[in-house]
Order: C-alpha cells, then sequence, then structure tokens
C-alpha cells in the first residue's frame, strides 16, 4: 500500500480587520519618516530600525562617532509621538540612584517625616540613555532590570514603568578616551545595534544649508501611547510560517561554535554566538519589518532585514578573526549567503 502524502500545510491567515490596520500602519509609516526628515537629512535606514525596535517592543542601541545627530534622531522620533520623554545624560560620575530613583526624607500631613521614593528619569515612556558607555558597568547596571521587566525595585518596593517604555541608547566607539565597555547581559538587553555612518557627500552639503540658517519648524505629533501599543499588538499576530520559525533558529545556531550545525568557519573566528533571544528577536523584528512594508505575512527578506541589528552584538569574535579583519557583519552576511544557498 503507498504511503499516504504528506499533508500540505496551509498559510497561516490574517484577519480582516488586521489587513486593514496594516494598511494604516504603512501610511502613518510614511507620515512618521516624513516628519522626522524635516530635521534629520539621511539615516533613512536607522530612522527605519529604530521604528522597527520600537513597534516591536524592542530597546536599540545606536553606535557612532560624535556629531553624526544620533540624539536628535531619538528626540525627533519622540517629538512625533505623544509620549513622556528623558534624556539621561551618562558620566563617570552618574549613580545607579540618579537614575532609577531614591528615597528623600519628607513631612506627612500627621506631622511625622517619613521616606518618600521620589522617581528617576528612567520613569517615562522613552528613555534617551545618552553616551552610555561613559558611565563605569555598575550604573549602566541600573537600567537592566528596567528593560526587561519595566520595574524598578527600590528599597524593597516594586514601582511599574509607564507603558509603552523604551530604552534608546546611543554610545561612542569603545577606542574613544573615557569610555567604558558594555557587558554582555546589558548589550543582550537591546534588541537592536545600530550602526550610525558619516552620511553622504550630497546629505553632507544638504545638513550645511539646512543646519546654518532658520531654525527647523516645529514636528507634528502623529501617533499616541494607546496607538503605539495597538499596533505593538497587531504586529504580535502578524502570521509567521512554520519554514520562518526553523529559518530563524538555524541562523543562530550556525553562530555558536559549539553547535552541530556551525560551519568549520564558525569554530576558526568565533568565541560564542547568539542565545535563543535572538530567535525572539529576529521574529519579533521580522514582524515589524513586514508591517511596516505593507506585508500580512513574514518571509525571508524580513528575517535578512533585521539580521543584522540583532545579531551583531550577540557574536563576539576572537583575536584571529580581528587579525584576519573578519567583524561581526561580515560573519553574518556570510551566513545569511549559506541559508540562501540551501533553497
Amino acid at each position: 500500500m503507498p504511503d499516504a502524502p504528506a499533508p500540505v500545510s496551509t498559510p497561516p491567515q490574517v484577519s480582516d480587520a488586521d489587513v486593514a490596520a496594516i494598511d494604516a500602519m504603512r501610511t502613518l509609516h510614511a507620515q512618521l519618516r516624513a516628519e522626522v526628515a524635516k530635521v534629520i537629512i539621511g539615516q533613512e535606514q536607522v530612522i527605519e530600525e529604530l521604528l522597527m525596535a520600537i513597534l516591536a517592543r524592542g530597546h536599540a542601541l545606536l553606535m557612532g562617532v560624535p556629531g553624526l545627530a544620533k540624539t536628535t534622531m531619538v528626540q525627533a522620533l519622540s517629538e512625533v509621538m505623544s509620549l513622556q520623554f528623558n534624556r539621561i545624560q551618562f558620566t563617570p560620575d552618574l549613580m545607579p540612584s540618579d537614575i532609577t530613583g531614591t528615597d528623600i526624607l519628607q513631612d506627612t500631613d500627621t506631622g511625622k517625616r517619613a521616606f518618600v521614593f521620589l522617581k528617576g528619569p528612567v520613569f517615562a515612556n522613552i528613555v534617551l540613555a545618552d553616551e552610555i558607555n561613559r558611565t563605569p558597568p555598575k550604573t549602566q547596571s541600573a537600567l537592566l532590570e528596567a528593560m526587561q521587566e519595566h520595574k524598578v525595585t527600590a528599597s524593597g518596593k516594586i514601582f511599574k514603568l509607564p507603558e509603552p517604555f523604551f530604552v534608546l541608547a546611543t554610545q561612542n566607539p569603545i577606542e574613544q578616551e573615557g569610555t567604558y565597555q558594555l557587558p554582555e547581559a546589558q548589550l543582550d538587553r537591546f534588541m537592536f545595534f545600530i550602526h550610525v555612518h558619516y552620511p553622504t557627500i550630497e546629505e553632507e552639503r544638504q545638513i550645511a544649508r539646512a543646519t546654518t540658517g532658520a531654525a527647523h519648524a516645529k514636528l507634528e505629533k502623529l501617533i499616541t501611547g494607546e496607538q503605539v501599543i495597538a499596533f505593538q499588538q497587531l504586529i504580535q499576530r502578524v502570521p509567521v510560517p512554520d519554514h520562518i520559525y526553523d529559518t530563524a533558529v538555524d541562523l543562530v545556531r550556525m553562530t555558536r561554535p559549539a553547535d552541530a550545525s556551525a560551519p568549520a568557519w564558525i569554530k576558526k573566528w568565533v568565541t560564542w554566538g547568539a542565545g535563543p533571544r535572538a530567535v525572539q528577536y529576529l521574529i519579533r523584528g521580522a514582524k515589524a519589518h513586514a508591517v511596516l512594508n505593507g506585508s500580512y505575512l513574514v518571509r525571508m527578506e524580513d528575517i535578512e532585514a533585521v539580521a543584522q541589528p540583532v545579531l551583531t552584538h550577540r557574536i563576539l569574535t576572537n583575536f584571529q578573526a580581528q587579525t584576519e579583519g573578519m567583524t561581526s557583519p561580515k560573519i553574518i552576511e556570510r551566513l545569511l549567503g549559506e541559508l540562501r544557498g540551501r533553497k
């Protein structure tokens, strides 16, 4: 008796209501980009990745030399959203309590004095951790609980952070004077690691003209906190085919030198690879990329679009890789090439 044919899996479906919501998100996405472009010339890819991180409920770390408008980009995004925004300037003398808050002694209505918790700047919807690697790791770690669990524990009490909550951090290259290496546990909390590059020659000419004249126009607020949460929930519902889940898992496991699926050259150049959180962020980021581009289903190109910002800071290369000029971005591109070759 011949074997029964294998069942054909039907692609997951999206509801009519979600189709309409995705179409609305695509329109709003274009409006957001146009509004931010009033003050930011170029850097389209950076702004796109920031939006993806926000809509996928993730945090983002921007790295680039001083003067590339990293802080201005985050401030512009906060201006077009009706969200509470706080900026924390990280300096070598910053203390953990300067971020989370501290107890202060106050007079009460009964005439007695008692300690009252004074909330720090982390209690906001968008927190800009400016030059995060200019403060020692002890202070950097004050953000760990907030980023992972959206709460702060102080004096034995738990304080919930407002929703939505994002940390958008900037850092300078670690080769610069007065910087500290971010701990791996801190880096892993960031969904995206975004490189900010120098502008093109034409963009730099536009910057010279636009920033040395009249002050820029006030940005229009286009989205509320409730809408951000609704779009986050929409992105969670975007269907993902089984083979895309498998591809995300395969890609992450290939970055680990000890894994049987890792290519020989990974064992040669990589000390350790990405953990399970990378799989979660690949899927969530791919969903956000699909929605922002008007797609109702996650495809392979969505995974490829977010692979670099998700994996770059999760692959630690060794000394041999550094001497041969093999960087994390090059490793990720080579892995994606091998995955494409399997199709």
